[in-house]
């Protein structure tokens, strides 16, 4: 597989990543035998980059991640952590906290529930009101010094937040939504994290399923499916946003892929700087079939027609969700 450089410092990574998440929680039921099939599936095809989060399932996500890389030479990957993020005994989200003396707390529990010594990539997951940007990458710098994390990573912030943490250490890359229908970032975020020399890891590029190809009005109805909760997968919004997904189906077939695999490769079109991740829980064949396609400039003109910017039909995420996501902000500068 075709390798990536995150930002101007940072590591050269695999073109695809593949996203943890879906495999402890929140899409539905997961299978643990068939979640670390996927790792090892993907490690065999190249992929390097694996993403988690020490918030997802409480820890049950990171103790996975260990499960599945027991056998693995540390040195063959890199793993991206997002932390801080704090949540009740009942799963609910009770806030963020980045304090230095936090984070050094979140990053030692990330450690042993990983089993390794160090870090790749450790980003706060969103940006913490209460915590000025400058005083958590702070205490991240001094853990770098340290050893135990590589590089610094940022989430879901917008320009004015990125310029002021970069200034205090070299930030390698964004972790933000990005795909067809999805392009929040194209307003001023994708322009300074390209001038500061930033590398973009992009996630939610099937929508979360959304634009796959594979969802339907009846799909995530079995268990607990957060998408369910969410503006773009209910009532006319649904239908609305499956409408298009019949016109990727269109152009796809003209191109000879699927819908999924058109969408991932259009991310990763974009830009050089740009790692698409994949939560593949069952479809990880489907979703490597996108690193072998090429988008001709037709291809890419066809699909600039039919997801023309704020095409979607509803928020990425519910009111009081979007309400606290820093990159949501218009840079002042």
């Amino acid at each position: 597989m075709d390798t990536r450089k995150l930002g101007s410092t940072g590591p050269a990574v695999s073109a695809l990543g593949l996203g943890c998440m879906g495999m402890s929680e929140v899409y539905g039921p997961a299978d643990r035998g068939e979640s670390i099939a996927t790792v090892h599936a993907a490690l065999d095809a190249g992929i390097t980059l694996l993403d988690t989060g020490d918030f997802y399932a409480m820890g049950h996500n990171e103790m996975l991640v260990r499960e599945a890389l027991k056998d693995v030479a540390r040195d063959r990957l890199q793993i991206s952590v997002k932390f801080g993020a704090l949540r009740g005994p009942a799963g609910e989200f009770a806030g963020m906290d980045t304090r230095p003396a936090a984070t050094k707390n979140f990053l030692a529990y990330s450690l042993q529930r990983l089993g390794t010594d160090y870090i790749d990539i450790y980003r706060p997951a969103r940006l913490d009101p209460n915590v000025p940007i400058e005083e958590t990458i702070g205490g991240l710098a001094d853990l770098v010094k340290s050893g135990y994390i590589r590089h610094i990573g940022l989430s879901e912030v917008g320009s004015d937040t990125i310029r002021r943490a970069h200034a205090v250490h070299p930030i390698v890359d964004l972790q933000i939504e990005y795909s067809l229908i999805e392009r929040g970032i194209e307003r001023d975020i994708l322009t300074t994290c390209r001038e500061l020399g930033i590398g973009i890891t992009a996630y939610g590029v099937l929508a979360r399923g959304l634009i796959s190809g594979h969802w339907s009005k009846e799909s995530g109805k079995i268990g607990r499916d957060y998408r369910l909760m969410t503006p773009r997968f209910q009532g006319a919004n649904l239908d609305a946003n499956l409408a298009l997904v019949d016109q990727l189906r269109a152009i796809a077939a003209e191109i000879g892929a699927t819908p999924a695999q058109v969408a991932i490769a259009w991310v990763a079109a974009q830009g050089k700087e740009i790692v698409p991740l994949v939560g593949a829980r069952n479809r990880l064949t489907e979703a490597l079939g996108a690193t072998r396609l090429t988008l001709t400039q037709a291809h890419l003109a066809a699909l600039a027609k039919a997801f023309p910017p704020d095409i979607a039909a509803g928020t990425r995420y519910a009111a009081e969700q979007m309400a606290h996501l820093d990159s949501e902000k218009p840079a002042t500068r």
